[in-house]
């Protein structure tokens, strides 16, 4: 379900370098899955899905697309499956969830997404850790958060914490989904050089 209006050109239309030359996409479409067993039934977004909203709100601020926006429940085959279908839009260049990566046992989203990386990206949750250190201390050794490449497309997947959602969007993936998107399918445009 596409949350804006406005329709996003084909990613090759959108392929650009940044100021230091590095590949881009931008602007963004992104998917959104929030994973939520209290509101895992919900087709449509809530008003009551504040980490969805904020990710949507910030990401649209700097410019990019919301193509998609899911409510699913803390289910390994539901969240899967919902990421998967993600990906294989032409229109998603990002996915990012939020819910479901802490340490009780219907805590399966990074497990879930994580089988569909190609490669991992452990730089993010170390950062996020990094940066969520003044907020929480040492109770960020209890969050999974993790990030990857699953065919071509960079996937964010962030704790169900607005605050927590807040800072990974705003200090991480707003500044580094565009480069991380356009390196991820460099090989589809021909290119061969950083």
């Amino acid at each position: 379900m596409t949350q804006n209006a406005r329709e996003l050109p084909p990613a090759q239309d959108r392929r650009t370098t940044d100021s230091h030359g590095h590949d881009c996409i931008d602007p963004l479409g992104v998917a959104i899955v929030t994973v939520s067993t209290s509101r895992g039934d919900i087709v449509e977004t809530a008003p009551s899905d504040s980490g969805g909203d904020a990710i949507a709100s910030i990401l649209v601020d700097a410019g990019h697309v919301v193509t998609a926006r899911q409510i699913v429940p803390d289910d390994y085959v539901r969240i899967k499956t919902t990421v998967s279908e993600c990906l294989d839009r032409e229109d998603v260049d990002v996915v990012i969830t939020t819910g479901g990566t802490g340490v009780t046992v219907d805590d399966v989203t990074p497990d879930a997404v994580g089988d569909l990386f190609d490669r991992e990206l452990p730089g993010f949750g170390e950062a996020f850790r990094w940066l969520s250190w003044e907020e929480v201390r040492t109770r960020v050794v209890s969050t999974r958060a993790t990030a990857g490449i699953g065919r071509d497309v960079p996937v964010f997947v962030l704790p169900g914490s607005e605050n927590a959602v807040r800072l990974a969007t705003a200090e991480i993936i707003v500044n580094e989904a565009p480069h991380l998107a356009g390196l991820a399918t460099r090989h589809l445009a021909g290119e061969t050089n950083e």
